[in-house]
């Protein structure tokens, strides 16, 4: 059965990007560092058809890589969108489903990896999960993690923590109007780059 969940990479203080983040700048100030871990280990894995190669250990490749063949879409923020510019168009999850209030026509054309949805997260995660069939629906921005768990629309969250202290910027829990959650965790493997943990949300 289809599942929406949510994995992103954090810093142990709560951050997924640091201040001043931009699409000259997508993770902020000092915000890189974020993702030494995807190249700190001596297992290749491709990503984005490809177009990228992580090093990770062994044990968080194992992770990427079952994680990878469960999804079946993605729902991204138009932030996201603009600040990787468009991913080059091979976004790390297709088909992908991107919020936005204004659709950028450049992207729009058959066969185009991208699909705009200007009509709220719900509706995103609802198309997503029609076009990924039995595999999962994967959320990968701030913004529309917290908006989906306003929803009470997320079944699990994935969290790659970083060995690091940003300080300041983006926080992944802001803007949470829900009442207390209990979680169950699912997941917790320590690496010396990076600890993944996973968690089921109880409802």
């Amino acid at each position: 059965m289809s599942k929406v969940i949510f994995n992103m990479t954090v810093s142990l203080d709560g951050f997924v990007a640091g201040l001043n983040d931009g699409p000259e700048n997508g993770l902020g100030d000092g915000g890189d560092a974020l993702f030494n871990w995807y190249f700190s280990g001596d297992v290749d894995v491709p990503i984005a058809g490809g177009g990228m190669v992580l090093k990770v250990s062994a044990p968080s490749a194992k992770i990427l890589n079952d994680s990878f063949q469960s999804y079946g879409a993605g729902v991204w923020g138009r932030r996201t969108f603009d600040f990787t510019h468009a991913w080059g168009g091979h976004p790390p999850g297709s088909p992908a489903f991107i919020v936005t209030h204004n659709v950028p026509e450049e992207w729009v054309y058959d066969g185009s990896p991208f699909t705009f949805v200007t009509d709220g997260v719900e509706s995103a995660i609802r198309q997503a999960k029609q076009a990924a069939g039995d595999k999962n629906v994967v959320l990968c921005t701030a913004s529309i993690l917290q908006q989906a768990l306003n929803l009470g629309l997320v079944d699990e969250i994935y969290i790659d923590v970083a060995p690091f202290l940003l300080g300041k910027g983006v926080r992944l829990f802001d803007h949470l109007n829900i009442a207390p959650t209990q979680l169950e965790n699912i997941l917790a493997v320590n690496t010396p780059n990076v600890t993944h943990l996973g968690y089921r949300v109880v409802k």
